[in-house]
């Protein structure tokens, strides 16, 4: 399939485990900001500025949320590598 057909297809999230302990502690609040902040990225996950230690992650922040992830090479998935809610 080429690149231009897999444009419209949002990416599948995946959290690590210690992504996962960390969203399993989240209030409802909490959770529903973090849904809200995986969609953005998801639509563009490109356009997050990398991480400043890797420049594989990319570090998500906005609004109390943060999120530190990677994408597969062709953008199919999110890696979830560290999620933090205010």
């Amino acid at each position: 399939m080429s690149p231009k057909h897999t444009r419209g297809r949002r990416p599948r999230i995946v959290f690590v485990e210690p992504a996962e302990t960390q969203v399993r502690v989240l209030t409802t609040a909490q959770a529903v900001r973090l849904d809200d902040a995986l969609n953005l990225l998801a639509a563009a996950p490109d356009e997050v500025k990398p991480h400043a230690t890797a420049s594989a992650l990319r570090d998500y922040q906005h609004d109390g949320v943060r999120v530190i992830f990677y994408a597969t090479a062709l953008g199919s998935i999110l890696i979830v590598t560290y999620v933090e809610v205010d």
